[in-house]
């Protein structure tokens, strides 16, 4: 017990005498270098999001932002002095005022302001984000059948009115409406899928909830961060490799810890990348937690024949 209070209160000491030298020297921005998992209040409704926060040069700070929805944001300057900070970036998609977020410096964690679009003001935390390091490889257990091709047992609907349904040993949503969350969460694992994603539609497959693999009826199209294979925001395919929109394609996907391996219709388009953070959609922001596999359903119509998820010991 002393040798943990020792060891706490050392930590706890270099934390603050390092701090204090940066602070001293003119150098405590860098404290605010790094990537930030956030939660915004919306009114009691708790959402994520997600920041990163790095150098440009000696002086500027420039980062990434995720707001609760759509794909990562580049900012190009982050102005911070005496604990405190702000950014502004543009709308994604609305022709809203300008997004502006305010936040205070606290050692280990963030809080702030967010001034949405639409001129609300809404409150936020943050964390530091784990980093998910692996010190070894996995050793895997047995395959789960998520779909049992028969109904939808081990699943709910989740944000609007449920569409989804079973017919002929598919699971299908054919209309736009309710999300699909797996009741089982998994930490790292090995994911086989395969669906059918209708002419004009557009769906993902949400790793532990938080990071979006895009299926996109994109066929013939470069490949890109938002397009079929692609880790929504982030990452893109070396190919796209997406079929024709009636025809049946696979995902294989292989998450240990943040490292992303796809293949996609049998061709490894990601191998072994990092994702840096959530991405827009996921369901909460808690990056070192187990997490479900969740199906946008909210975006068009889509279809599974096939969901198998082989977890890690």
């Amino acid at each position: 017990m002393k040798m943990r209070i020792l060891l706490v209160t050392t930590i706890a000491i270099v934390f603050f005498s390092v701090s204090s030298f940066l602070s001293s020297t003119g150098n405590e921005d860098k404290l605010l270098e790094g990537r930030w998992d956030i939660t915004i209040d919306m009114n009691g409704n708790l959402r994520p999001s997600w920041l990163e926060v790095q150098h440009s040069g000696v002086k500027t700070l420039v980062g990434s932002f995720v707001g609760t929805g759509g794909s990562a944001r580049p900012v190009s300057k982050i102005n911070f002095a005496d604990g405190k900070f702000n950014f502004t970036i543009p709308p994604q998609w609305d022709n809203g005022d300008d997004i502006v977020i305010e936040g205070v410096f606290h050692g280990d964690s963030l809080s702030g302001t967010l001034k949405n679009h639409d001129g609300k003001i809404l409150n936020w935390t943050a964390v530091r984000a784990p980093e998910l390091r692996r010190s070894k490889d996995p050793s895997w257990g047995a395959p789960v059948k998520l779909f049992n091709g028969k109904d939808m047992t081990g699943w709910k609907a989740v944000g609007k009115e449920n569409q989804w349904v079973v017919e002929n040993g598919i699971l299908k949503s054919p209309k736009s409406g309710a999300n699909l969350m797996s009741e089982r969460k998994f930490e790292d694992f090995k994911l086989h899928a395969e669906f059918l994603c209708p002419k004009g539609s557009n769906s993902g497959l949400y790793l532990r909830g938080r990071y979006e693999v895009q299926i996109f009826d994109s066929k013939g199209l470069p490949p890109a961060n938002g397009l079929m294979g692609g880790i929504y925001g982030f990452i893109k395919p070396s190919d796209n490799m997406a079929k024709d929109a009636s025809e049946w394609q696979t995902f294989d996907v292989t998450l240990i810890g943040r490292m992303v391996t796809l293949s996609v219709n049998g061709k490894t388009v990601i191998t072994n990348q990092e994702i840096p953070g959530i991405t827009g959609g996921a369901i909460d922001s808690r990056e070192g937690e187990p997490g479900p596999i969740y199906i946008q359903g909210d975006h068009g119509p889509i279809e599974f024949r096939s969901i198998v998820v082989t977890p890690a010991k």
